[in-house]
């Protein structure tokens, strides 16, 4: 890539219209919607075929469901996988302790044997996609389904079900299916995936690099992250999945994705496959203040709280650092996201921009006549208005639980049936206490938190609101909370292994509902159900409401293409290279080097610590072939790609389909993307694959990994 001189980057910025495509796209419907003309004219130069085929090997074939939540690629013949390295961030830090810190120190195997089977995770790739739309409206119209039931999640998972075991696909055995409501189930689609258990850490960089720049620039532009870690998939001999064995072969995929060392200029075609996990774009106006007030505040207010008793504690040694950092990071992204959410919500005048799409909506509607959609609006506004409480009651109590472990995995009313088996009792119970006492779990930092939040709770909660029990402990405690906390902590049969035996020695139910945490616990998800019961009441009624709005929405497009909102699903999402001007005065290049690394470095952060061993490779520009042409070592990027949570790991590929860059974040001034995609500042963060590339061979020193890629130069 040549780098623009700052007059040309000024006169490209004022001829080049900003393109951000707005659209989480499904590749089974490439042709139906024009996408693929729409995308040939940005530069797209392979077939549409290519990157999706039912019947052959295309790029789809090699993007996968990494873990439960982000998106990895096969990058070689033999199941390497590249993906983000707060996705793998978890995994890693279940391996890691004191003696073996690889969130600290990184880690890069030298041989496949020396490569760790991770617990829990697991690599999905896509099968079959099948349009099933026309055989939901046959049961509906003869009676076998109810309308109410075609938007019911368990209700689809039975048809699904049947319509799988039906179909004779070869190797059907290792396969499960997923039927799902698209354009609020106005289409259903039926998925076929295929799901590997045995997945291995390969490598990945340490902390001061795979999170450079930790919650302070979560986010945020200019970025300097180099986001990604290595994992393998195995199968067995055949290429089925298994459970881990080391008797599990390095899977042979029908696809890897090839990775180009040329880069990119700015304008350049960007396209991102993977599997993003939700959006909510056709949302009123009502339900996107409701999103801010009742449920982004709540959410925000808990976590303050709980990140900052869980900063504290890590600050005081290394055994808790590693302990708490993948839950401190699972806790601030979603606190941080909600804090920009609100903020650009208010920026991009999104309520403002709902108002007038509905007014355009309603006027449309008088004009053909159809008073169905004419009031949808309205009545989806009534319904919001009902609700707004209880979803803030949901998120307030969703919270109490996320943020508090004692809380959310202590015993409850549930644990009666511990008596139906007697002699049960002891291997059960001791299985509960270690699931909750697991190598993360540290009871005194738990307390600590409890005494934050669970005080707020009750300052955001009307008596009325609250479980009786929760209004006796206030009224026994007279507001303090602290020491009726204390008493939970201390008391309650799982607090510790003395409490434990002592129950065991003589277990009565008795005992058992007479435990503090057994009675708070029980308290909490009571209060859950009954507002999972009006949750459950309120969707009765807004689903057709909001079936009918989109099924107007789409009528209204004519033949303009829509994107369904996310669920999870692959989709594939178009744009360009661009940098972008954030406020009046600020304009952002559209790409970062290892020279920002270096000016951002502060040794009294820990969250701008760089290597030493990264700094010697900067200040001798050992970048081997990974450097742009004036010398530089790229680190990140941006383009205008469509993405949310989920798409973190996705593959950033260039015109031909050769893998330039992972995504993994959004940009801060388009965090209300989710709900109003905004074409002017809407981008997508990426690290270039260059930069991955440099750092596992020339910093990991790893070369056996890059030997097994396919790279174009």
């Amino acid at each position: 890539m040549k780098k623009l001189s700052l007059a040309l980057l000024l006169t490209v910025l004022a001829t080049t219209p900003i393109f951000a495509d707005k659209g989480m796209w499904l590749l089974q419907l490439m042709r139906q919607q024009n996408l693929e003309d729409n995308m040939r004219k940005l530069g797209l130069q392979i077939s549409a075929d290519e990157i999706y085929s039912p019947d052959a090997p295309s790029l789809k074939d090699a993007i996968g469901i990494f873990g439960g939540g982000c998106t990895g690629e096969v990058i070689s013949p033999n199941g390497l996988v590249v993906t983000n390295h707060h996705c793998g961030f978890g995994f890693i830090q279940q391996l890691s302790t004191v003696e073996h810190n690889y969130l600290q120190n990184g880690f890069w195997s030298q041989s496949n044997e020396e490569e760790l089977p991770c617990n829990g995770i697991g690599f999905t790739f896509v099968v079959k996609i099948t349009d099933v739309t026309d055989e939901i409206n046959a049961r509906i119209a003869n009676g076998k389904i109810s309308e109410e039931q075609s938007f019911n999640r368990n209700e689809l998972a039975k048809i699904g079900k049947e319509l799988f075991d039906a179909d004779n696909i070869e190797g059907k055995e290792y396969m499960h299916p997923q039927l799902l409501p698209y354009f609020e189930a106005n289409k259903y689609y039926l998925v076929y995936y295929k799901r590997y258990t045995d997945v291995r850490l390969v490598g990945t960089p340490p902390f001061a690099i795979g999170k450079f720049g930790g919650e302070t620039d979560n986010w945020m532009w200019p970025r300097h992250t180099g986001d990604f870690s290595m994992f393998r998939i195995y199968g067995d001999k055949n290429g089925n999945p298994a459970a881990y064995s080391k008797d599990n072969v390095p899977l042979k995929t029908p696809k890897h994705l090839k990775i180009s060392l040329e880069g990119f200029s700015y304008g350049d075609y960007a396209m991102i496959m993977g599997f993003p996990g939700s959006t909510s774009r056709y949302l009123t106006a009502d339900e996107v203040k409701q999103r801010m007030y009742h449920k982004n505040e709540p959410r925000i207010a808990m976590r303050d709280l709980s990140l900052k008793v869980i900063r504290e504690e890590m600050e005081k040694s290394e055994d808790t650092n590693i302990k708490y950092a993948s839950k401190l990071a699972r806790i601030s992204n979603y606190w941080k996201n909600s804090i920009g959410m609100n903020k650009a919500i208010i920026d991009n005048k999104v309520i403002e921009t709902k108002l007038q799409e509905e007014a355009g909506f309603k006027a449309w509607a008088k004009s053909i006549g159809n008073s169905d959609y004419e009031n949808v609006v309205e009545k989806i506004n009534a319904c919001v208005e009902e609700m707004n409480r209880t979803q803030y009651l949901t998120t307030l109590t969703g919270e109490l639980v996320g943020n508090v472990e004692f809380f959310a995995r202590n015993l409850s009313d549930g644990n009666k049936n511990l008596f139906d088996a007697p002699e049960k009792i002891n291997e059960r119970m001791k299985s509960i206490y270690a699931s909750l006492h697991d190598r993360d779990y540290v009871h005194s930092i738990d307390r600590r938190i409890a005494k934050e939040v669970l005080p707020l709770y009750f300052e955001l909660t009307k008596p009325e609101e609250r479980d009786a029990y929760l209004n006796e402990v206030e009224k026994k405690y007279k507001g303090k909370l602290s020491k009726y906390i204390d008493e939970v902590y201390d008391n309650s049969i799982l607090a510790n292994e003395k409490n434990l035996n002592k129950f065991l020695k003589k277990p009565t139910l008795k005992k058992l509902e007479s435990d503090p945490a057994y009675k708070l616990r029980s308290a909490i998800i009571a209060s859950q159900r009954e507002l999972s019961k009006k949750n459950s009441e309120f969707a009765k009624r807004m689903n057709p409401l909001h079936k009918t709005y989109l099924k107007g929405l789409m009528q209204k497009a004519g033949n303009d293409p829509m994107a369904p909102d996310a669920n999870s699903t692959m989709r594939l999402t178009y744009g360009t290279v661009k940098s972008y001007e954030p406020k009046d005065g600020v304009t952002y290049n559209h790409y970062t080097t290892l020279k920002g690394v270096m000016q951002k470095e502060n040794p009294n952060s820990s969250e701008f610590i760089v290597p030493a061993r990264l700094k010697e490779l900067y200040e001798k520009k050992e970048y081997g072939d990974y450097a742009m042409p004036d010398g530089e070592m790229p680190v990140a990027f941006l383009t205008t790609n469509d993405i949310t949570g989920g798409n973190s790991g996705s593959g950033v590929l260039n015109s031909r389909g050769e893998l330039i860059g992972l995504a993994f974040d959004g940009n801060w001034e388009s965090l209300s993307g989710d709900i109003n995609f905004d074409n002017i500042k809407q981008r997508c963060i990426n690290v270039d694959i260059r930069y991955v590339l440099f750092i596992v061979e020339k910093f990991g020193n790893c070369k056996r990994l890059i030997d097994e890629m396919t790279i174009v130069k």
